[in-house]
C-alpha cells in the first residue's frame, strides 16, 4: 500500500509490518547440573533475543530459589515478514557477580501462523522445559501518519483561525472602503510571518517585531508564524508563557531583557555540570543517543525559560486550538554523513500538532519524537522531549560551533558564523554511530543510579567541567554536538519520484538558471535523494546550515500562504551590504521544488539602496504564487525618528539612536554573543519594533491586495486534486522518460 499525494516528492510505500507477542509463561526442572544445585539452587529468568527486530533483547524478572518458576510475562517485538526472523530463547540464572546460562535453544518466527496462537514447551537440556505462549498479528495501522495532507487539527485550528483572522482584518482596516474587506471566510488571506536565524540578535530583533505586530494588530490577521533558529527561541519563549496571548510580548520581552543580560556560560558551574551530565545519563541509560545539544539545550532553556524547563511543544495546543493566535513553526535539517547540508538536507517541522518531512508525507505527534520506530511503529516510547531539547536542536549550529560561543577559537575561524558555516565538512557534524545497537538496556534503575553516584564524585565533575573545551570527544567534536534522535523512517520502503506540481511553470528553466547566476550552483544539488532507511539514528541540525528563512514551511502548498511578511537577522558584511543572500536561496530552493515564488530581483538594491523593507510581487495572472514582504536588519530612518513619523529632538535620543548592527567593530550585536546589556536589547528591540511599524501602510496594503486576489480567484492556491488527476500526471511523466 502507498500514500500518493501531488505534493509528496518521494512516497513512502507503508508495507504492513507483524506484531510478535511471547508471553513466557513457566518452566520446569531448571537445574545447573548435579553439582551446581546441590551448591546452590537457580534463580531463573529467560532472555528472548530476535536479531531482525529493534528493541531485539527483552527478558523476564527472575525469581528467587525457584526451579519450577511462574513469569506469565508477555513481551512484543514488530517484525518485517520479509526477513528471516528467529527467536532464541535463552535460560539464565541471576548471580550476584556474574549471570549463568543455562541453555539456549532457537525458534523460527515463521512456523507461527497469522492470527492462531500456539503454545509450546521448548526443551532445554535434558529435563529442564520452558513454556511460551506465541502469537503474530498483521499491524493494521502504525503510529506515523503518511501523507502530504494537513492533519485534522491543524485543519480545524485554520477553520477557526480564518474567523479570527476575518475580525483582525475589518479592524484593522477598519476605516477602508468596503471593497477591500472580505465578505466571507473564502476571501480571508492566509498571511504568514517567518523569522531568519542569527543567535540572540535574531531572538532580540524579533522580539521587537512580535510587539509590534500584536499592537498594531496585524498579528491578529496572521494565521502562522514560523522561525528558524534563534527566532524559534524567542518564540518559544513566547508560547510556552502562560500569559501569551491574553498577555501580549510587552512584558514577556522585559522578562526576556532580564534573562539575557547575564552571560548564560555561568550555568557551565560543576554543580549544573554534575546536573546535566546526571539528566545524560539516565537519558543515555534509557536507550537514547545524547549528544552535547542535550547540553546545549539546557543552558539555553534555563537561560530564556528558566521556570518552564518542563514544558513541551504539545503544551501548545492549548494556545491555538480555539485559533485564539497564530500557529507556530519550528525547523531543523535531517543530513547525512557523506553529502554536504548544502546540497542535500530534509526540513524537519515542527508544530504543536505534529512533527515530520514534508518531503516525505510522513508525520507524527509530538510525543513521539525520539522514540524508537520500526516500519512506521513505535517499538519504544519516550517520554515527550522537554521544549529546551528541541530549542537546542533548532539552534544547534551554536552546540556544533560552541567553542567560538566559548570564546575559544578553532581551525574553521570566519568572522561571523554564516562565513565559518561554510567550511564545516559533513564528517564534521556527522559521523559513524559506532554504539548503534538495539539491546535494551540490561541496567535497572538502581543500578543506572548505582553507575551515577559512582561517576559523579567531585573528580568526575571536574573532568567533565574541564572537558567542555577539553579532550572530550561529547564536547570537542562536532560531530559529538550536532543534535541526534532515533530515526523515525526506520524500515520504511521509499519510492523516488520527481516532484510533482499541479501549478503550471512557465519558463523555469530559465528562472532557475537566473537564480544561478547569483546563488552557488552546486547548492541543493541533491535534494531529490531519499534519506537512508536503514540508518538507525539519524542527526537533526540548525537548519541555518542551508539557507537561514524557515520558507519551506510556509510554502507547503496545502498551506496556501497568500502574503509572508519575512524579518531576515541573516549577517551581513557590512551594514550597506545588499541583504538578499537568503532570500535568493529560499527562491532557488522554491523553483527547484516546483513551488511559487515570486521573482526576487538584485538589482533592486542598486536601483533602490538599502530599505528597511522590499516587497516582491508574483506575477500578473499567476493566482497561487505569495506575496513577500522583507525586511531586513538595518538602522536607517530610526536614527531620526523614535516613532513613526515623530522626530528625535533630544541629543540623548539620537545618541540612543545612532549605532551599528554590523559595522562597529565593538558591536554587541555578534552571531556568537550570547549576553546582552540592557541597553543593547533595548537598541535592538527597538529598531525591530519602529521598522515594523514604519510599514504598516505597506503591510496592509499588502493584504488588501491578497484579499482582493482572493475575491477574483476563488480557487486561489486551491491544493484539490482528484486521484484520477494524480495518475494522469505519473502517466505523462513516464511517458516522458521521466524517472518514476
Amino acid at each position: 500500500m502507498s500514500s500518493i499525494d501531488p505534493y509528496q516528492y518521494i512516497i513512502v510505500e507503508h508495507q504492513y509490518s507483524h506484531r510478535f507477542r511471547v508471553t513466557v509463561q513457566k518452566a520446569e526442572n531448571v537445574t545447573k547440573g548435579a553439582l551446581g544445585d546441590l551448591l546452590d539452587t537457580p534463580d531463573p529468568y529467560v532472555e528472548l533475543f530476535i536479531r531482525s527486530a529493534p528493541e531485539s533483547r527483552k527478558r523476564t524478572r527472575h525469581i528467587d530459589n525457584d526451579v519450577n518458576p511462574m513469569w506469565d510475562e508477555t513481551f512484543e517485538f514488530i517484525l518485517d515478514p520479509n526477513q528471516e526472523n528467529v527467536l532464541e530463547i535463552t535460560l539464565m540464572d541471576a548471580n550476584y557477580v556474574m549471570d549463568e546460562t543455562l541453555g539456549t535453544v532457537s525458534f523460527p518466527i515463521s512456523s507461527v501462523k497469522l492470527g492462531q496462537p500456539e503454545q509450546i514447551p521448548f526443551r532445554i537440556g535434558n529435563v529442564t522445559k520452558v513454556y511460551l505462549k506465541m502469537s503474530l498479528e498483521v499491524c493494521a495501522s502504525t503510529d506515523l501518519r503518511f501523507s502530504m495532507a494537513l492533519c485534522d487539527q491543524e485543519k480545524l485550528f485554520r477553520q477557526k483561525r480564518r474567523e479570527r483572522v476575518m475580525l483582525g482584518i475589518k479592524k484593522l482596516l477598519d476605516m477602508e472602503k468596503g471593497q477591500f474587506l472580505p465578505s466571507s471566510i473564502q476571501q480571508v488571506p492566509v498571511i504568514a510571518i517567518v523569522g531568519s536565524g542569527g543567535g540572540f540578535r535574531a531572538m532580540v530583533g524579533f522580539s521587537g517585531v512580535m510587539k509590534a505586530l500584536y499592537e498594531s494588530g496585524v498579528l491578529d490577521c496572521a494565521t502562522y508564524v514560523a522561525g528558524l533558529s534563534g527566532s524559534t527561541w524567542y518564540m518559544s519563549t513566547l508560547y510556552s508563557h502562560p500569559g501569551f496571548p491574553n498577555k501580549g510580548p510587552q512584558d514577556i520581552n522585559q522578562e526576556l531583557m532580564k534573562s539575557v543580560s547575564s552571560n548564560p556560560l555561568k550555568l557551565l558551574m560543576p554543580q549544573n555540570i554534575k546536573r546535566y551530565i546526571k539528566a545524560l545519563w539516565t537519558k543515555k541509560a534509557g536507550g537514547q543517543p545524547v549528544t552535547f545539544t542535550d547540553i546545549f539545550g539546557m543552558l539555553i532553556g534555563e537561560t530564556l525559560i528558566p521556570g518552564r524547563m518542563n514544558s513541551t511543544l504539545s503544551q501548545m495546543q492549548e494556545k491555538v486550538n480555539e485559533g485564539q493566535c497564530p500557529m507556530p513553526l519550528f525547523t531543523c535539517l535531517h543530513v547525512k554523513p557523506d553529502v554536504s547540508e548544502l546540497m542535500f538536507a530534509d526540513w524537519v517541522e515542527f508544530s504543536p500538532y505534529e512533527i515530520g518531512m514534508a518531503k516525505y508525507g510522513t508525520f507524527m505527534p509530538p510525543g513521539l519524537f525520539g522514540s524508537k520506530f520500526f516500519m512506521g511503529s513505535v517499538v519504544k516510547k519516550y517520554e515527550e522531549n522537554p521544549l529546551h531539547f528541541l530549542m537546542g536542536v533548532w539552534g544547534s549550529a551554536f552546540s556544533i560551533l560552541f567553542n567560538r560561543v566559548l570564546g575559544v577559537k578553532e581551525t574553521t575561524g570566519g568572522s561571523t558564523m554564516e562565513e565559518e558555516l561554510e567550511q564545516i565538512k559533513p564528517k564534521h557534524i556527522v559521523g559513524e554511530d559506532n554504539q548503534d545497537n538495539d539491546e535494551e538496556p540490561r541496567q535497572d534503575n538502581q543500578e543506572v543510579e548505582d553507575e551515577y553516584q559512582r561517576n559523579a564524585q567531585a573528580s568526575w565533575v571536574q573532568r567533565m567541567f574541564t572537558s567542555l573545551v577539553g579532550e572530550s570527544t561529547l564536547f570537542n567534536t562536532r560531530e559529538g554536538r550536532a543534535g541526534k534522535v532515533h530515526n523515525f523512517m526506520l524500515g520504511l520502503n521509499l519510492n523516488s519520484t520527481l516532484p510533482m506540481s499541479p501549478f503550471p511553470f512557465m519558463n523555469d528553466s530559465l528562472a532557475e538558471e537566473e537564480v544561478d547566476a547569483v546563488t552557488d550552483p552546486d547548492e541543493f544539488d541533491r535534494i531529490y535523494e531519499p534519506l537512508d532507511v536503514k540508518s538507525k539514528k539519524i542527526h537533526v541540525v540548525d537548519s541555518g546550515l542551508t539557507y537561514n528563512l524557515p520558507y519551506p514551511l510556509v510554502l507547503r502548498p496545502q498551506r496556501g500562504v497568500d502574503l509572508i511578511i519575512s524579518f531576515d537577522f541573516s549577517a551581513r558584511p557590512s551594514d550597506s551590504s545588499p541583504p538578499f543572500k537568503e532570500l535568493l536561496l529560499a527562491e532557488k530552493w522554491a523553483r527547484m521544488n516546483k513551488l511559487p515564488f515570486p521573482k526576487i530581483d538584485p538589482k533592486v538594491f542598486d536601483r533602490e539602496g538599502l530599505k528597511e523593507c522590499y516587497v516582491f510581487k508574483p506575477k500578473k495572472g499567476d493566482r497561487n504564487c505569495p506575496t513577500v514582504i522583507h525586511f531586513v536588519l538595518a538602522n536607517i530612518n530610526f536614527r531620526n525618528f523614535k516613532a513613526p513619523g515623530v522626530p528625535r529632538e533630544k541629543d540623548k535620543e539620537r545618541e540612543f539612536a545612532d549605532f551599528d548592527i554590523f559595522d562597529d567593530p565593538e558591536t554587541p550585536y555578534s552571531t556568537f554573543n550570547f549576553q546582552y546589556s540592557n541597553q543593547a536589547f533595548t537598541q535592538l528591540h527597538d529598531l525591530m519594533e519602529f521598522n515594523t511599524l514604519n510599514n504598516i501602510e505597506v503591510i496592509k496594503d499588502a493584504i488588501k491586495e491578497s484579499i482582493m486576489y482572493r475575491k477574483e480567484n476563488p480557487s486561489r492556491c486551491s491544493v484539490s486534486l482528484s486521484l484520477n488527476e494524480i495518475e494522469n500526471k505519473k502517466f505523462l511523466k513516464r511517458e516522458n522518460g521521466a524517472k518514476v
